[in-house]
């Protein structure tokens, strides 16, 4: 058993982010990773990052450290049931970051004695930016800690009990389109008051960054740093009002709650 090497299973977006995420840490050398993929998929995108692309599953985890299932709920069950007598619950780790699929419905088609951690990042954990949710259905185990040190490195950690997970989904995976969202909005805005496309993509971008960032460095709330750039009778505070005028915060909260509602109606 090799402690340097993954499998990771289903080379979809999110398999396919976390491994540039590992390559671009430099956690894990692109040769000690494997993906794994439908015969029918295309492959050149994983080969240019010089990972092992397999079609096994059994074959992919045979040497490997750590099992990461990135495939669909609807796939889970047959990815399981194919690998469950080739997993060695000594020596390997099996990261999950199937979503809505819990630690006793793995446990009930592999069985249990096994170490699983449920992980939620984003796709930005492909730039190493990512805020992922991670839960281990043994909290006290110190192989929590050797995963957690994995995902620091790309981005931040945050340990949660597992009936957070859906949560987590919702505001850390589906908010990276939320914010992206915002900046497009931004964006066009930028245009309207004369920007060229590219130069207001980039100052929205950027202020969006900024703007985490001073949120992240500070560990103040948004309304400190609002009041520093909000002057009595000052064009910041009529943009604000404008927006919250129209819904802005009510759009947001709204969202992100009718989003967690539908997760009962993924499976």
């Amino acid at each position: 058993m090799n402690k340097n090497k993954i499998a990771i299973l289903g080379g979809g977006n999110i398999g396919t982010a976390i491994a540039k995420g590992f390559i671009r840490s430099g956690i894990f050398r692109s040769e000690d990773i494997a993906i794994t993929r439908l015969s029918s998929q295309p492959t050149s995108d994983l080969r240019e990052m010089g990972v092992r692309v397999l079609y096994d599953n059994t074959e992919a985890i045979n040497d490997a450290r750590f099992i990461l299932l990135a495939v669909q709920p609807r796939q889970a069950g047959k990815l399981l049931q194919g690998i469950k007598n080739h997993i060695n619950s000594e020596s390997q780790i099996i990261i999950s970051v199937i979503t809505a699929f819990s630690f006793s419905e793995i446990e009930d088609i592999i069985g249990e004695g096994f170490f699983i951690a449920r992980i939620m990042p984003n796709t930005a954990i492909s730039v190493c930016e990512s805020m992922t949710c991670l839960a281990a259905n043994k909290p006290a185990d110190g192989r929590v800690t050797e995963v957690r040190d994995i995902f620091d490195r790309m981005g931040s950690t945050l340990i949660i009990e597992e009936d957070m997970m859906a949560a987590s989904t919702i505001l850390s995976s589906c908010g990276t389109a939320f914010i992206m969202r915002y900046i497009r909005a931004a964006t066009q805005g930028g245009i309207q008051i004369g920007f060229h496309a590219d130069e207001a993509q980039l100052i929205s971008a950027q202020v969006a960054k900024g703007a985490a960032a001073l949120l992240l460095q500070n560990g103040e709330h948004p309304e400190q740093e609002i009041d520093k750039v909000t002057t009595p009778m000052g064009l910041t505070i009529k943009g604000l009002n404008e927006m919250e005028h129209n819904g802005l915060s009510s759009a947001v909260i709204k969202g992100i709650v009718h989003s967690f509602g539908e997760m009962s109606g993924i499976k």
